[in-house]
């Protein structure tokens, strides 16, 4: 049975949410194209810097903080790459956080947008004899906070990521270190940050993974880890002739500041614009 795909043509997007992305139309699918395109989409979305445009909407809850605080948060995440050079791509990763909390800071609710997180990863196209994929690049932080919701203040620093993916394996980790480089608004704050995120995800046929991985942050100024252990179950599917991954999830800090949350959940719906 023959299968086709139909070309991609671009579509331009709001600035903020980064470059460009393409919509793919997808057409004359048979079932056992469909079921190897998902075991591959969910391989390249275990992958942070894999040739893939995508655009996760990542709902996060996080509870227990003191005084009954809780925390709603939407993060949109457009991933793009690019490619510079027969040699080289970037890949341009942003996370806009839209909040809303609830006596997070006691007495107090803030909603509003969070600090962008910017993040361009310069890899090579082509992987060595060590099967190693890695990126390295700035990531930068942008004052789009509102409502006390971000530092505001410029921040930049480096980001590095590396990884391996054997059979139905990906193991890798991810790191950036921002500090604040500029601002003097009145709720301008002294940031120094070091982000370090192990991760492990295990692929099942059908386009399933299990993953695990650590979000943890240590706050050079406040000399205190944030460490929650996310547990993950993603599925990739088709909604109409568009291709899509669920994620559903579970939260547990390991170490937060006094005060901080004791868990929470995670769900995640990603379009996928396979090139």
């Amino acid at each position: 049975m023959h299968c086709s795909f139909k070309a991609a043509r671009p579509l331009r997007l709001h600035p903020l949410l980064s470059p460009l992305v393409m919509v793919p139309a997808l057409a004359g699918l048979c079932e056992p194209v469909w079921a190897q395109d998902a075991d591959a989409l969910a391989k390249k979305l275990a992958n942070p810097i894999a040739a893939l445009i995508s655009v996760p909407l990542q709902y996060n809850y996080d509870d227990g903080y003191a005084n009954g605080g809780y925390r709603h948060t939407l993060n949109i995440q457009p991933v793009a790459p690019f490619s510079i050079s027969p040699q080289w791509n970037v890949i341009s990763r942003t996370i806009l956080p839209v909040a809303y909390q609830e006596d997070v800071i006691p007495g107090t609710d803030q909603a509003g947008l969070g600090d962008i997180t910017q993040s361009f990863f310069f890899s090579p196209r082509e992987t060595g004899p060590s099967g190693i994929v890695w990126g390295i690049g700035p990531a930068l932080l942008l004052p789009t906070g509102t409502d006390d919701l971000g530092a505001d203040t410029w921040g930049a620093g480096p980001t590095f990521v590396m990884l391996k993916q054997e059979s139905s394996w990906t193991v890798g980790a991810l790191v950036n270190h921002i500090s604040d480089i500029g601002g003097s608004g009145s709720r301008r704050r002294d940031i120094s940050n070091t982000f370090v995120q192990p991760f492990l995800a295990k692929a099942f046929p059908g386009g399933r993974t299990l993953a695990f991985n650590i979000e943890s942050t240590y706050d050079w100024k406040a000399s205190q880890w944030t460490v929650p252990l996310n547990i993950q179950y993603s599925k990739v599917t088709k909604l109409g002739r568009q291709m899509i991954s669920y994620q559903g999830g579970v939260r547990a800090y390991l170490d937060a500041p006094r005060g901080g949350a004791d868990w929470g959940v995670r769900f995640t719906v990603t379009l996928l614009y396979p090139r």
